[in-house]
């Protein structure tokens, strides 16, 4: 197997490989120079600026959005700001962070999804420099102003901007910085010279990375692990320091020997790694440095321009020809593969090896591997080693080798076995060159099958999804009937097709799946204005409580009503007629109950049901010699029956209300006789009545009938409440009818709302009052009418003597 550790590269106790992914499917005429760059983490789709500086109208940049194999997936003109970064989401959209501070967001098929801003302060001053990254919280934002200040949205679908404290002293910008995620806290981590910052919510504090070399002038590199745990600093003496984030621990401290700094620098430490290691890029140049011990680097060279991508395992390198993964070599891989290897797996993959030969060296091996009672480790080691290969060829003889070695014991556990064969027929099928998502057996696991299935459903990659989902034997609400839902939610989007088209591809292609909402597939087609489609496709839902709903708020009450009436459920349709006597006017509300006789049978059935609950309580009252909740009790009764026949003969919604509002309604829509009738068969008190009708009226505007019922007897609240009515409408002149029959005490008030000052002052005068005198004088300050001013001040002068 020697082809295997052909692209190994020692370095200390630890190996190296670079293996092809793929080879790029796009034509770059000018490779990736001069294009801002950004490839989505776990195998994630690749983003190209190209030459992001133009601002010419006439020569506009390029965004084009590739899967990791290289095949397009959109390509537009650029028509906004200057993007100084571009980065993806934890979702895989798109943003392209402008030099104003605008964040513009994009689906990976290049459509426009939304926009925010930085802030002000990010405005005024210009992005000097962008990063995006990832936090427990979802994906954040750092942003570095041309003022030197630090801003940070730590979660951009919860946009909560923080402006981080000064650095004291800063003249320029850091020579360079990172954003840390620590104690659920994202920080930035700068450099100036040779001084380190940490700047988080509150402070700015100095920090000193312990064991740095003597020799380091000035820190002009740095960068944080894929999982933020670690840090690595590449100084001007060519020196990189390796250590914890805290920056509590150093790890290792490696001598270049290039004192230039790298164009780009990643770490490349793959999962329960005891070896530390950095990937540094030059022009044409990769380094690879890592091991302690040693102070040993190993160098690859590049033949075109490229672009480093971190990964959880290892380093993606992509250049406008290939796209590579760099890591370090698993552990089981490399104790099969390793030259010599006396391990367990090498031992019997020699062992299968033989027996495919039909030699009897295969007994040997398989003796030899019993003996030490290792055969268990073996048949683990070659299945593990098959999930960190991507060579198909490679997979398989290394499972075909456990699972000779399987034969041989009575109680290895199949289900790793088998669970590692299903993995590997997943990961094959989306590493597949059309589906371009290269992801590791490490990457996988860590990302779980769920969020794959979401990323193919992304990506529109509907049968792909469905077909895994049942290899995988998901059950069917998160599997098949999932991905059924998004293909049809997506369908009812495509505008070049009729709406009876797209109601009979979903209802054909959904027919046999299971726990499918076509109430949510309808509710999309109504948000796309599809009104027609979504009535059709509701026609498909089985669960009328499902179809109700979106009837009303599509406004189609009376189908909302019948498709109620047609469920049998009297919650359901009791909750239509709940909904309809809100929105509609009465007389459409009794009009359409009458057309639907269950309906209105069910809501007198209601009312009957809380009328006998009422005469139960009524009994117990009575029982309980309580005679005042006895009275009141019946009195709620008498009002439900006359609210009820009201409502049936004049079509007014009065159910429900209490005794002052529903005279007020009454009064408010001229039903005068019946109001009269309950004002007298509840003995409402007259001023309280008094008080509603003159109101109503006045709302009305219905002087006549004010006037009217100011004549025909005494009024028990007096007359002023008639001229404030008038002018709270604004009609003075209407006011002014009454104020003759106000009594003295309440002339110069109903003067003062009618705006009349020299009647208002001739009351006040006249009864002698000196709080009346000074009341009518505050409202003269504006007044030009010097006599009235000066007889009121006399008046007062003379009272106050008294």
């Amino acid at each position: 197997m020697a082809f295997v550790t052909a692209t190994w590269n020692p370095l200390g106790e630890a190996f190296y490989r670079k293996t092809e992914v793929y080879e790029m499917g796009w034509r770059l005429s000018s490779g990736l120079r001069d294009c801002l760059v950004a490839a989505a983490p776990y195998g994630g789709p690749i983003a190209l600026l190209k030459e992001p500086q133009r601002r010419s109208p006439s020569a506009r940049p390029q965004l084009e959005i590739y899967s990791s194999s290289g095949c397009s997936m959109a390509s537009f003109v650029w028509k906004s700001g200057v993007v100084k970064h571009l980065g993806w989401t934890v979702s895989d959209d798109l943003l392209c962070i402008q030099e104003d501070g605008t964040v513009l967001i994009y689906d990976l098929f290049g459509n426009f999804k939304r926009h925010f801003s930085m802030g002000n302060e990010v405005v005024q001053n210009q992005v000097l420099e962008a990063k995006v990254f990832h936090s427990p919280y979802g994906t954040g934002i750092a942003i570095i102003t041309g003022a030197f200040r630090f801003t940070l949205a730590t979660n951009i679908d919860d946009l909560k901007l923080r402006r981080l404290p000064e650095v004291p002293g800063l003249q320029g910008p850091p020579t360079c910085w990172a954003v840390l995620t620590q104690d659920r806290q994202s920080k930035v981590l700068l450099a100036s010279g040779l001084d380190l910052f940490i700047l988080d919510n509150t402070a700015c504090s100095a920090v000193t990375p312990p064991g740095l070399s003597p020799q380091v002038c000035s820190i002009v590199q740095m960068c944080v692990s894929f999982s933020y745990k670690y840090l690595a600093l590449f100084t001007d003496s060519g020196h990189v320091w390796m250590g914890s984030a805290n920056l509590k621990e150093k790890l290792s401290e490696v001598e270049t020997k290039v004192k230039t700094p790298p164009k780009q620098m990643v770490w490349c430490r793959r999962p329960k790694s005891h070896q530390p290691s950095v990937v540094m890029m030059w022009e044409r140049h990769l380094l690879v440095a890592g091991d302690l011990t040693f102070n040993l680097c190993y160098g690859y060279h590049l033949d075109e321009e490229s672009v480093l991508v971190p990964e959880l395992d290892g380093v993606r390198i992509i250049s406008s020809t290939h796209h590579e993964l760099l890591q370090e070599v698993p552990a089981a891989c490399e104790e099969i593969f390793k030259i010599a290897s006396m391990a367990p797996g090498a031992l019997l993959l020699e062992a299968h090896k033989e027996y495919e030969k039909e030699s009897q060296k295969a007994d040997e091996y398989l003796r030899e591997i019993k003996e030490q009672s290792l055969l268990g480790e073996a048949v683990r080691q070659c299945v593990e080693a098959a999930g960190h290969e991507h060579d198909i060829e490679t997979q398989k003889i290394l499972l075909r080798a456990a699972s000779f070695g399987k034969c041989f014991l009575s109680n290895f556990p199949a289900e790793y076995f088998v669970i590692m064969c299903r993995d590997l027929r997943v990961l094959n099928a989306v590493r597949s060159y059309t589906v371009g998502i290269p992801l590791t057996h490490t990457q996988y696991k860590q990302m779980t099958c769920q969020v794959l299935i979401d990323r193919l459903v992304y990506r529109k990659l509907y049968p792909l999804a469905i077909e895994i989902c049942r290899y995988l034997k998901t059950p069917e609400y998160q599997g098949v009937s999932r991905v059924l839902k998004h293909w049809a939610c997506c369908k009812v989007q495509q505008k070049e097709e009729s709406d009876e088209a797209i109601a009979r591809a979903v209802s054909v292609k959904l027919a046999e799946a299971a726990g499918i909402s076509y109430s949510e597939i309808a509710s999309k087609a109504y948000e796309c204005g599809r009104t027609e489609l979504a009535i059709k496709l509701l026609e498909f839902e089985p669960r009328s409580g499902e179809q109700v709903p979106l009837l009303l708020k599509m406004k189609r009450s009376q189908l909302a009503l019948s498709k109620a009436i047609e469920s049998g459920d009297t919650d359901l349709v009791y909750t239509v007629v709940t909904y309809l006597k809100n929105e509609m006017n009465r007389g459409d509300f009794f009009m359409t109950l009458r057309n639907q006789p269950v309906a209105l049978s069910l809501y007198r059935q209601r009312l009957e049901a809380r009328l006998s609950l009422l005469q139960s309580a009524v009994d117990e009252y009575n029982k309980a010699k309580n005679e005042f909740a006895a009275k009141a009790t019946d009195e709620e009764m008498r009002l439900l029956r006359f609210q009820r026949r009201l409502e049936e003969e004049k079509g007014e919604q009065l159910l429900g209300l209490s005794l002052q509002d529903t005279l007020r309604v009454l009064l408010s829509v001229g039903l005068n006789k019946p109001a009269e009738q309950l004002y007298k068969d509840f003995r409402v008190p007259d001023k309280r009545y008094w008080w509603l009708k003159i109101t109503a009226l006045a709302d009305k505007e219905d002087w006549d009938e004010l006037e009217k019922f100011a004549k025909s007897k005494k009024s028990p609240i007096g007359y002023l409440p008639f001229v404030e009515v008038c002018v709270k409408k604004h009609n003075k002149s209407e006011a002014k009818k009454y104020i003759s029959r106000v009594t003295p005490e309440q002339k110069v008030k109903a003067h003062l709302a009618v705006g009349d000052l020299e009647g208002a002052a001739e009351a006040a005068i006249e009864r002698r009052s000196e709080a009346e005198i000074s009341m009518v004088l505050s409202r003269c300050l504006s007044t030009t009418d010097r006599g009235l001013v000066d007889r009121l001040n006399r008046a007062r002068s003379t009272t106050a003597k008294k």
